[in-house]
């Protein structure tokens, strides 16, 4: 029997993407937001960003989260670190495995 995960409130998760609302606004493409949405990644998604990396793993997620959100790297890297570990934490629910 699978135990059913309560999600945080500053988290809505849907099938194709995630939604996170931040603890503090930025600007993000020139425009205020609280909240950012990333899209399921593709396997083109990772290989682009492995690649353009050259093998920093911190390099690859940003690269990764920032085409996931359509945002620019240096906008996320002004997120607040509670605001980054959201994001990595929405990142990770949307691509983990259905339980059966």
């Amino acid at each position: 029997m699978s135990k059913l995960t309560k999600l945080p409130v500053w988290m809505n998760l849907r099938a194709d993407a995630v939604t996170v609302t931040l603890s503090k606004v930025i600007e993000a493409n020139s425009v205020q937001v609280d909240k950012l949405t990333l899209r399921a990644p593709t396997v083109r998604d990772i290989r682009a960003a492995t690649q353009a990396s050259n093998g920093d793993d911190e390099q690859r997620e940003l690269i990764l989260f920032a085409s996931l959100t359509e945002v620019s790297p240096n906008d996320l890297e002004t997120l607040a670190l509670k605001d980054y570990t959201r994001l990595q934490a929405g990142y990770f629910r949307l691509v983990q495995d259905d339980e059966l």
